[in-house]
């Protein structure tokens, strides 16, 4: 039986604004048991409150902000640990600013020393040629995430990695992404919950990210179809995950 539970968000718990069938059901059943659990999510536009606030206002009852790890969270933890009070221009929403803006790093489009890019509806050509040229002049060039799609209720939108494809493409040069499926980020969430990786289920809805970074970690894994990895789209990858589930729902970490 595992005794932990990691699991994405997008896709899983839900898709934009619609709850996934059997995801509230699967959050109950995991604070009735007392499993311990938190959410992992590559998502770098909300902060923790602003999740636990959307998922509060679908049903979702009895979470607190120390469920939540985001990939902004991850970010500036590692850019703070590499150089304290860092100047970082950014490309990114509000829950990646304020993330770094708390580990104390200086948000600036002037002279910064890190390009620090996440998922954002503002992105536009000025903030290219902003990012690139800072890159240009020697910023150091860091990606939130990989994802190049998010699901949402009617299919798929551009995510960070669509953004950072553009900057990469124009500056010759490849960022180091802090979320999964980096190692890094399976190990802040392990050592939030005080657990080894054979105790501990990673649930996800992508294989490039989710089920490669929870393999990579010895963590059993479990596949949802409820966001962006299909059963179709299982091929085409040289690894497999444990188990494929059709949603979250389906899920009973008891049984694993």
């Amino acid at each position: 039986m595992k005794t932990a539970v990691i699991s994405d968000m997008d896709g899983v718990i839900y898709r934009g604004k619609e709850l996934v069938p059997g995801a509230k059901e699967f959050v109950a059943r995991l604070i009735e048991r007392g499993t311990k659990f938190l959410f992992l999510t590559n998502n770098s536009e909300l902060t923790a409150e602003e999740l636990l606030a959307r998922l509060t206002g679908m049903g979702i009852a009895g979470l607190t902000e120390a469920n939540f790890i985001t990939s902004a969270m991850v970010a500036a933890d590692f850019i703070s640990s590499q150089k304290q009070g860092a100047r970082c221009f950014v490309v990114g929403g509000t829950g990646l600013k304020s993330e770094l803006a708390r580990a104390g790093l200086l948000l600036t489009d002037s002279s910064p020393e890190y390009v620090v890019v996440g998922k954002t509806a503002e992105f536009d050509f000025s903030m290219l040629r902003a990012a690139v040229n800072h890159i240009h002049r020697g910023a150091k060039f860091i990606g939130a995430n990989p994802d190049a799609v998010d699901p949402v209720e009617d299919g798929l939108e551009p995510a960070c990695g669509a953004i950072l494809a553009a900057v990469e493409r124009a500056t010759g040069i490849q960022p180091y992404v802090l979320g999964k499926p980096n190692a890094l980020m399976m190990l802040v969430a392990r050592r939030r919950l005080a657990v080894h990786s054979s105790e501990t289920i990673m649930i996800g809805d992508r294989m490039d990210t989710d089920i490669l970074g929870g393999i990579e970690a010895g963590m059993t894994t479990c596949l949802v179809l409820s966001g962006v990895s299909t059963r179709e789209t299982l091929a085409h990858f040289p690894y497999r995950p444990d188990r494929v589930f059709e949603n979250v729902g389906l899920i009973d970490p008891e049984l694993l």
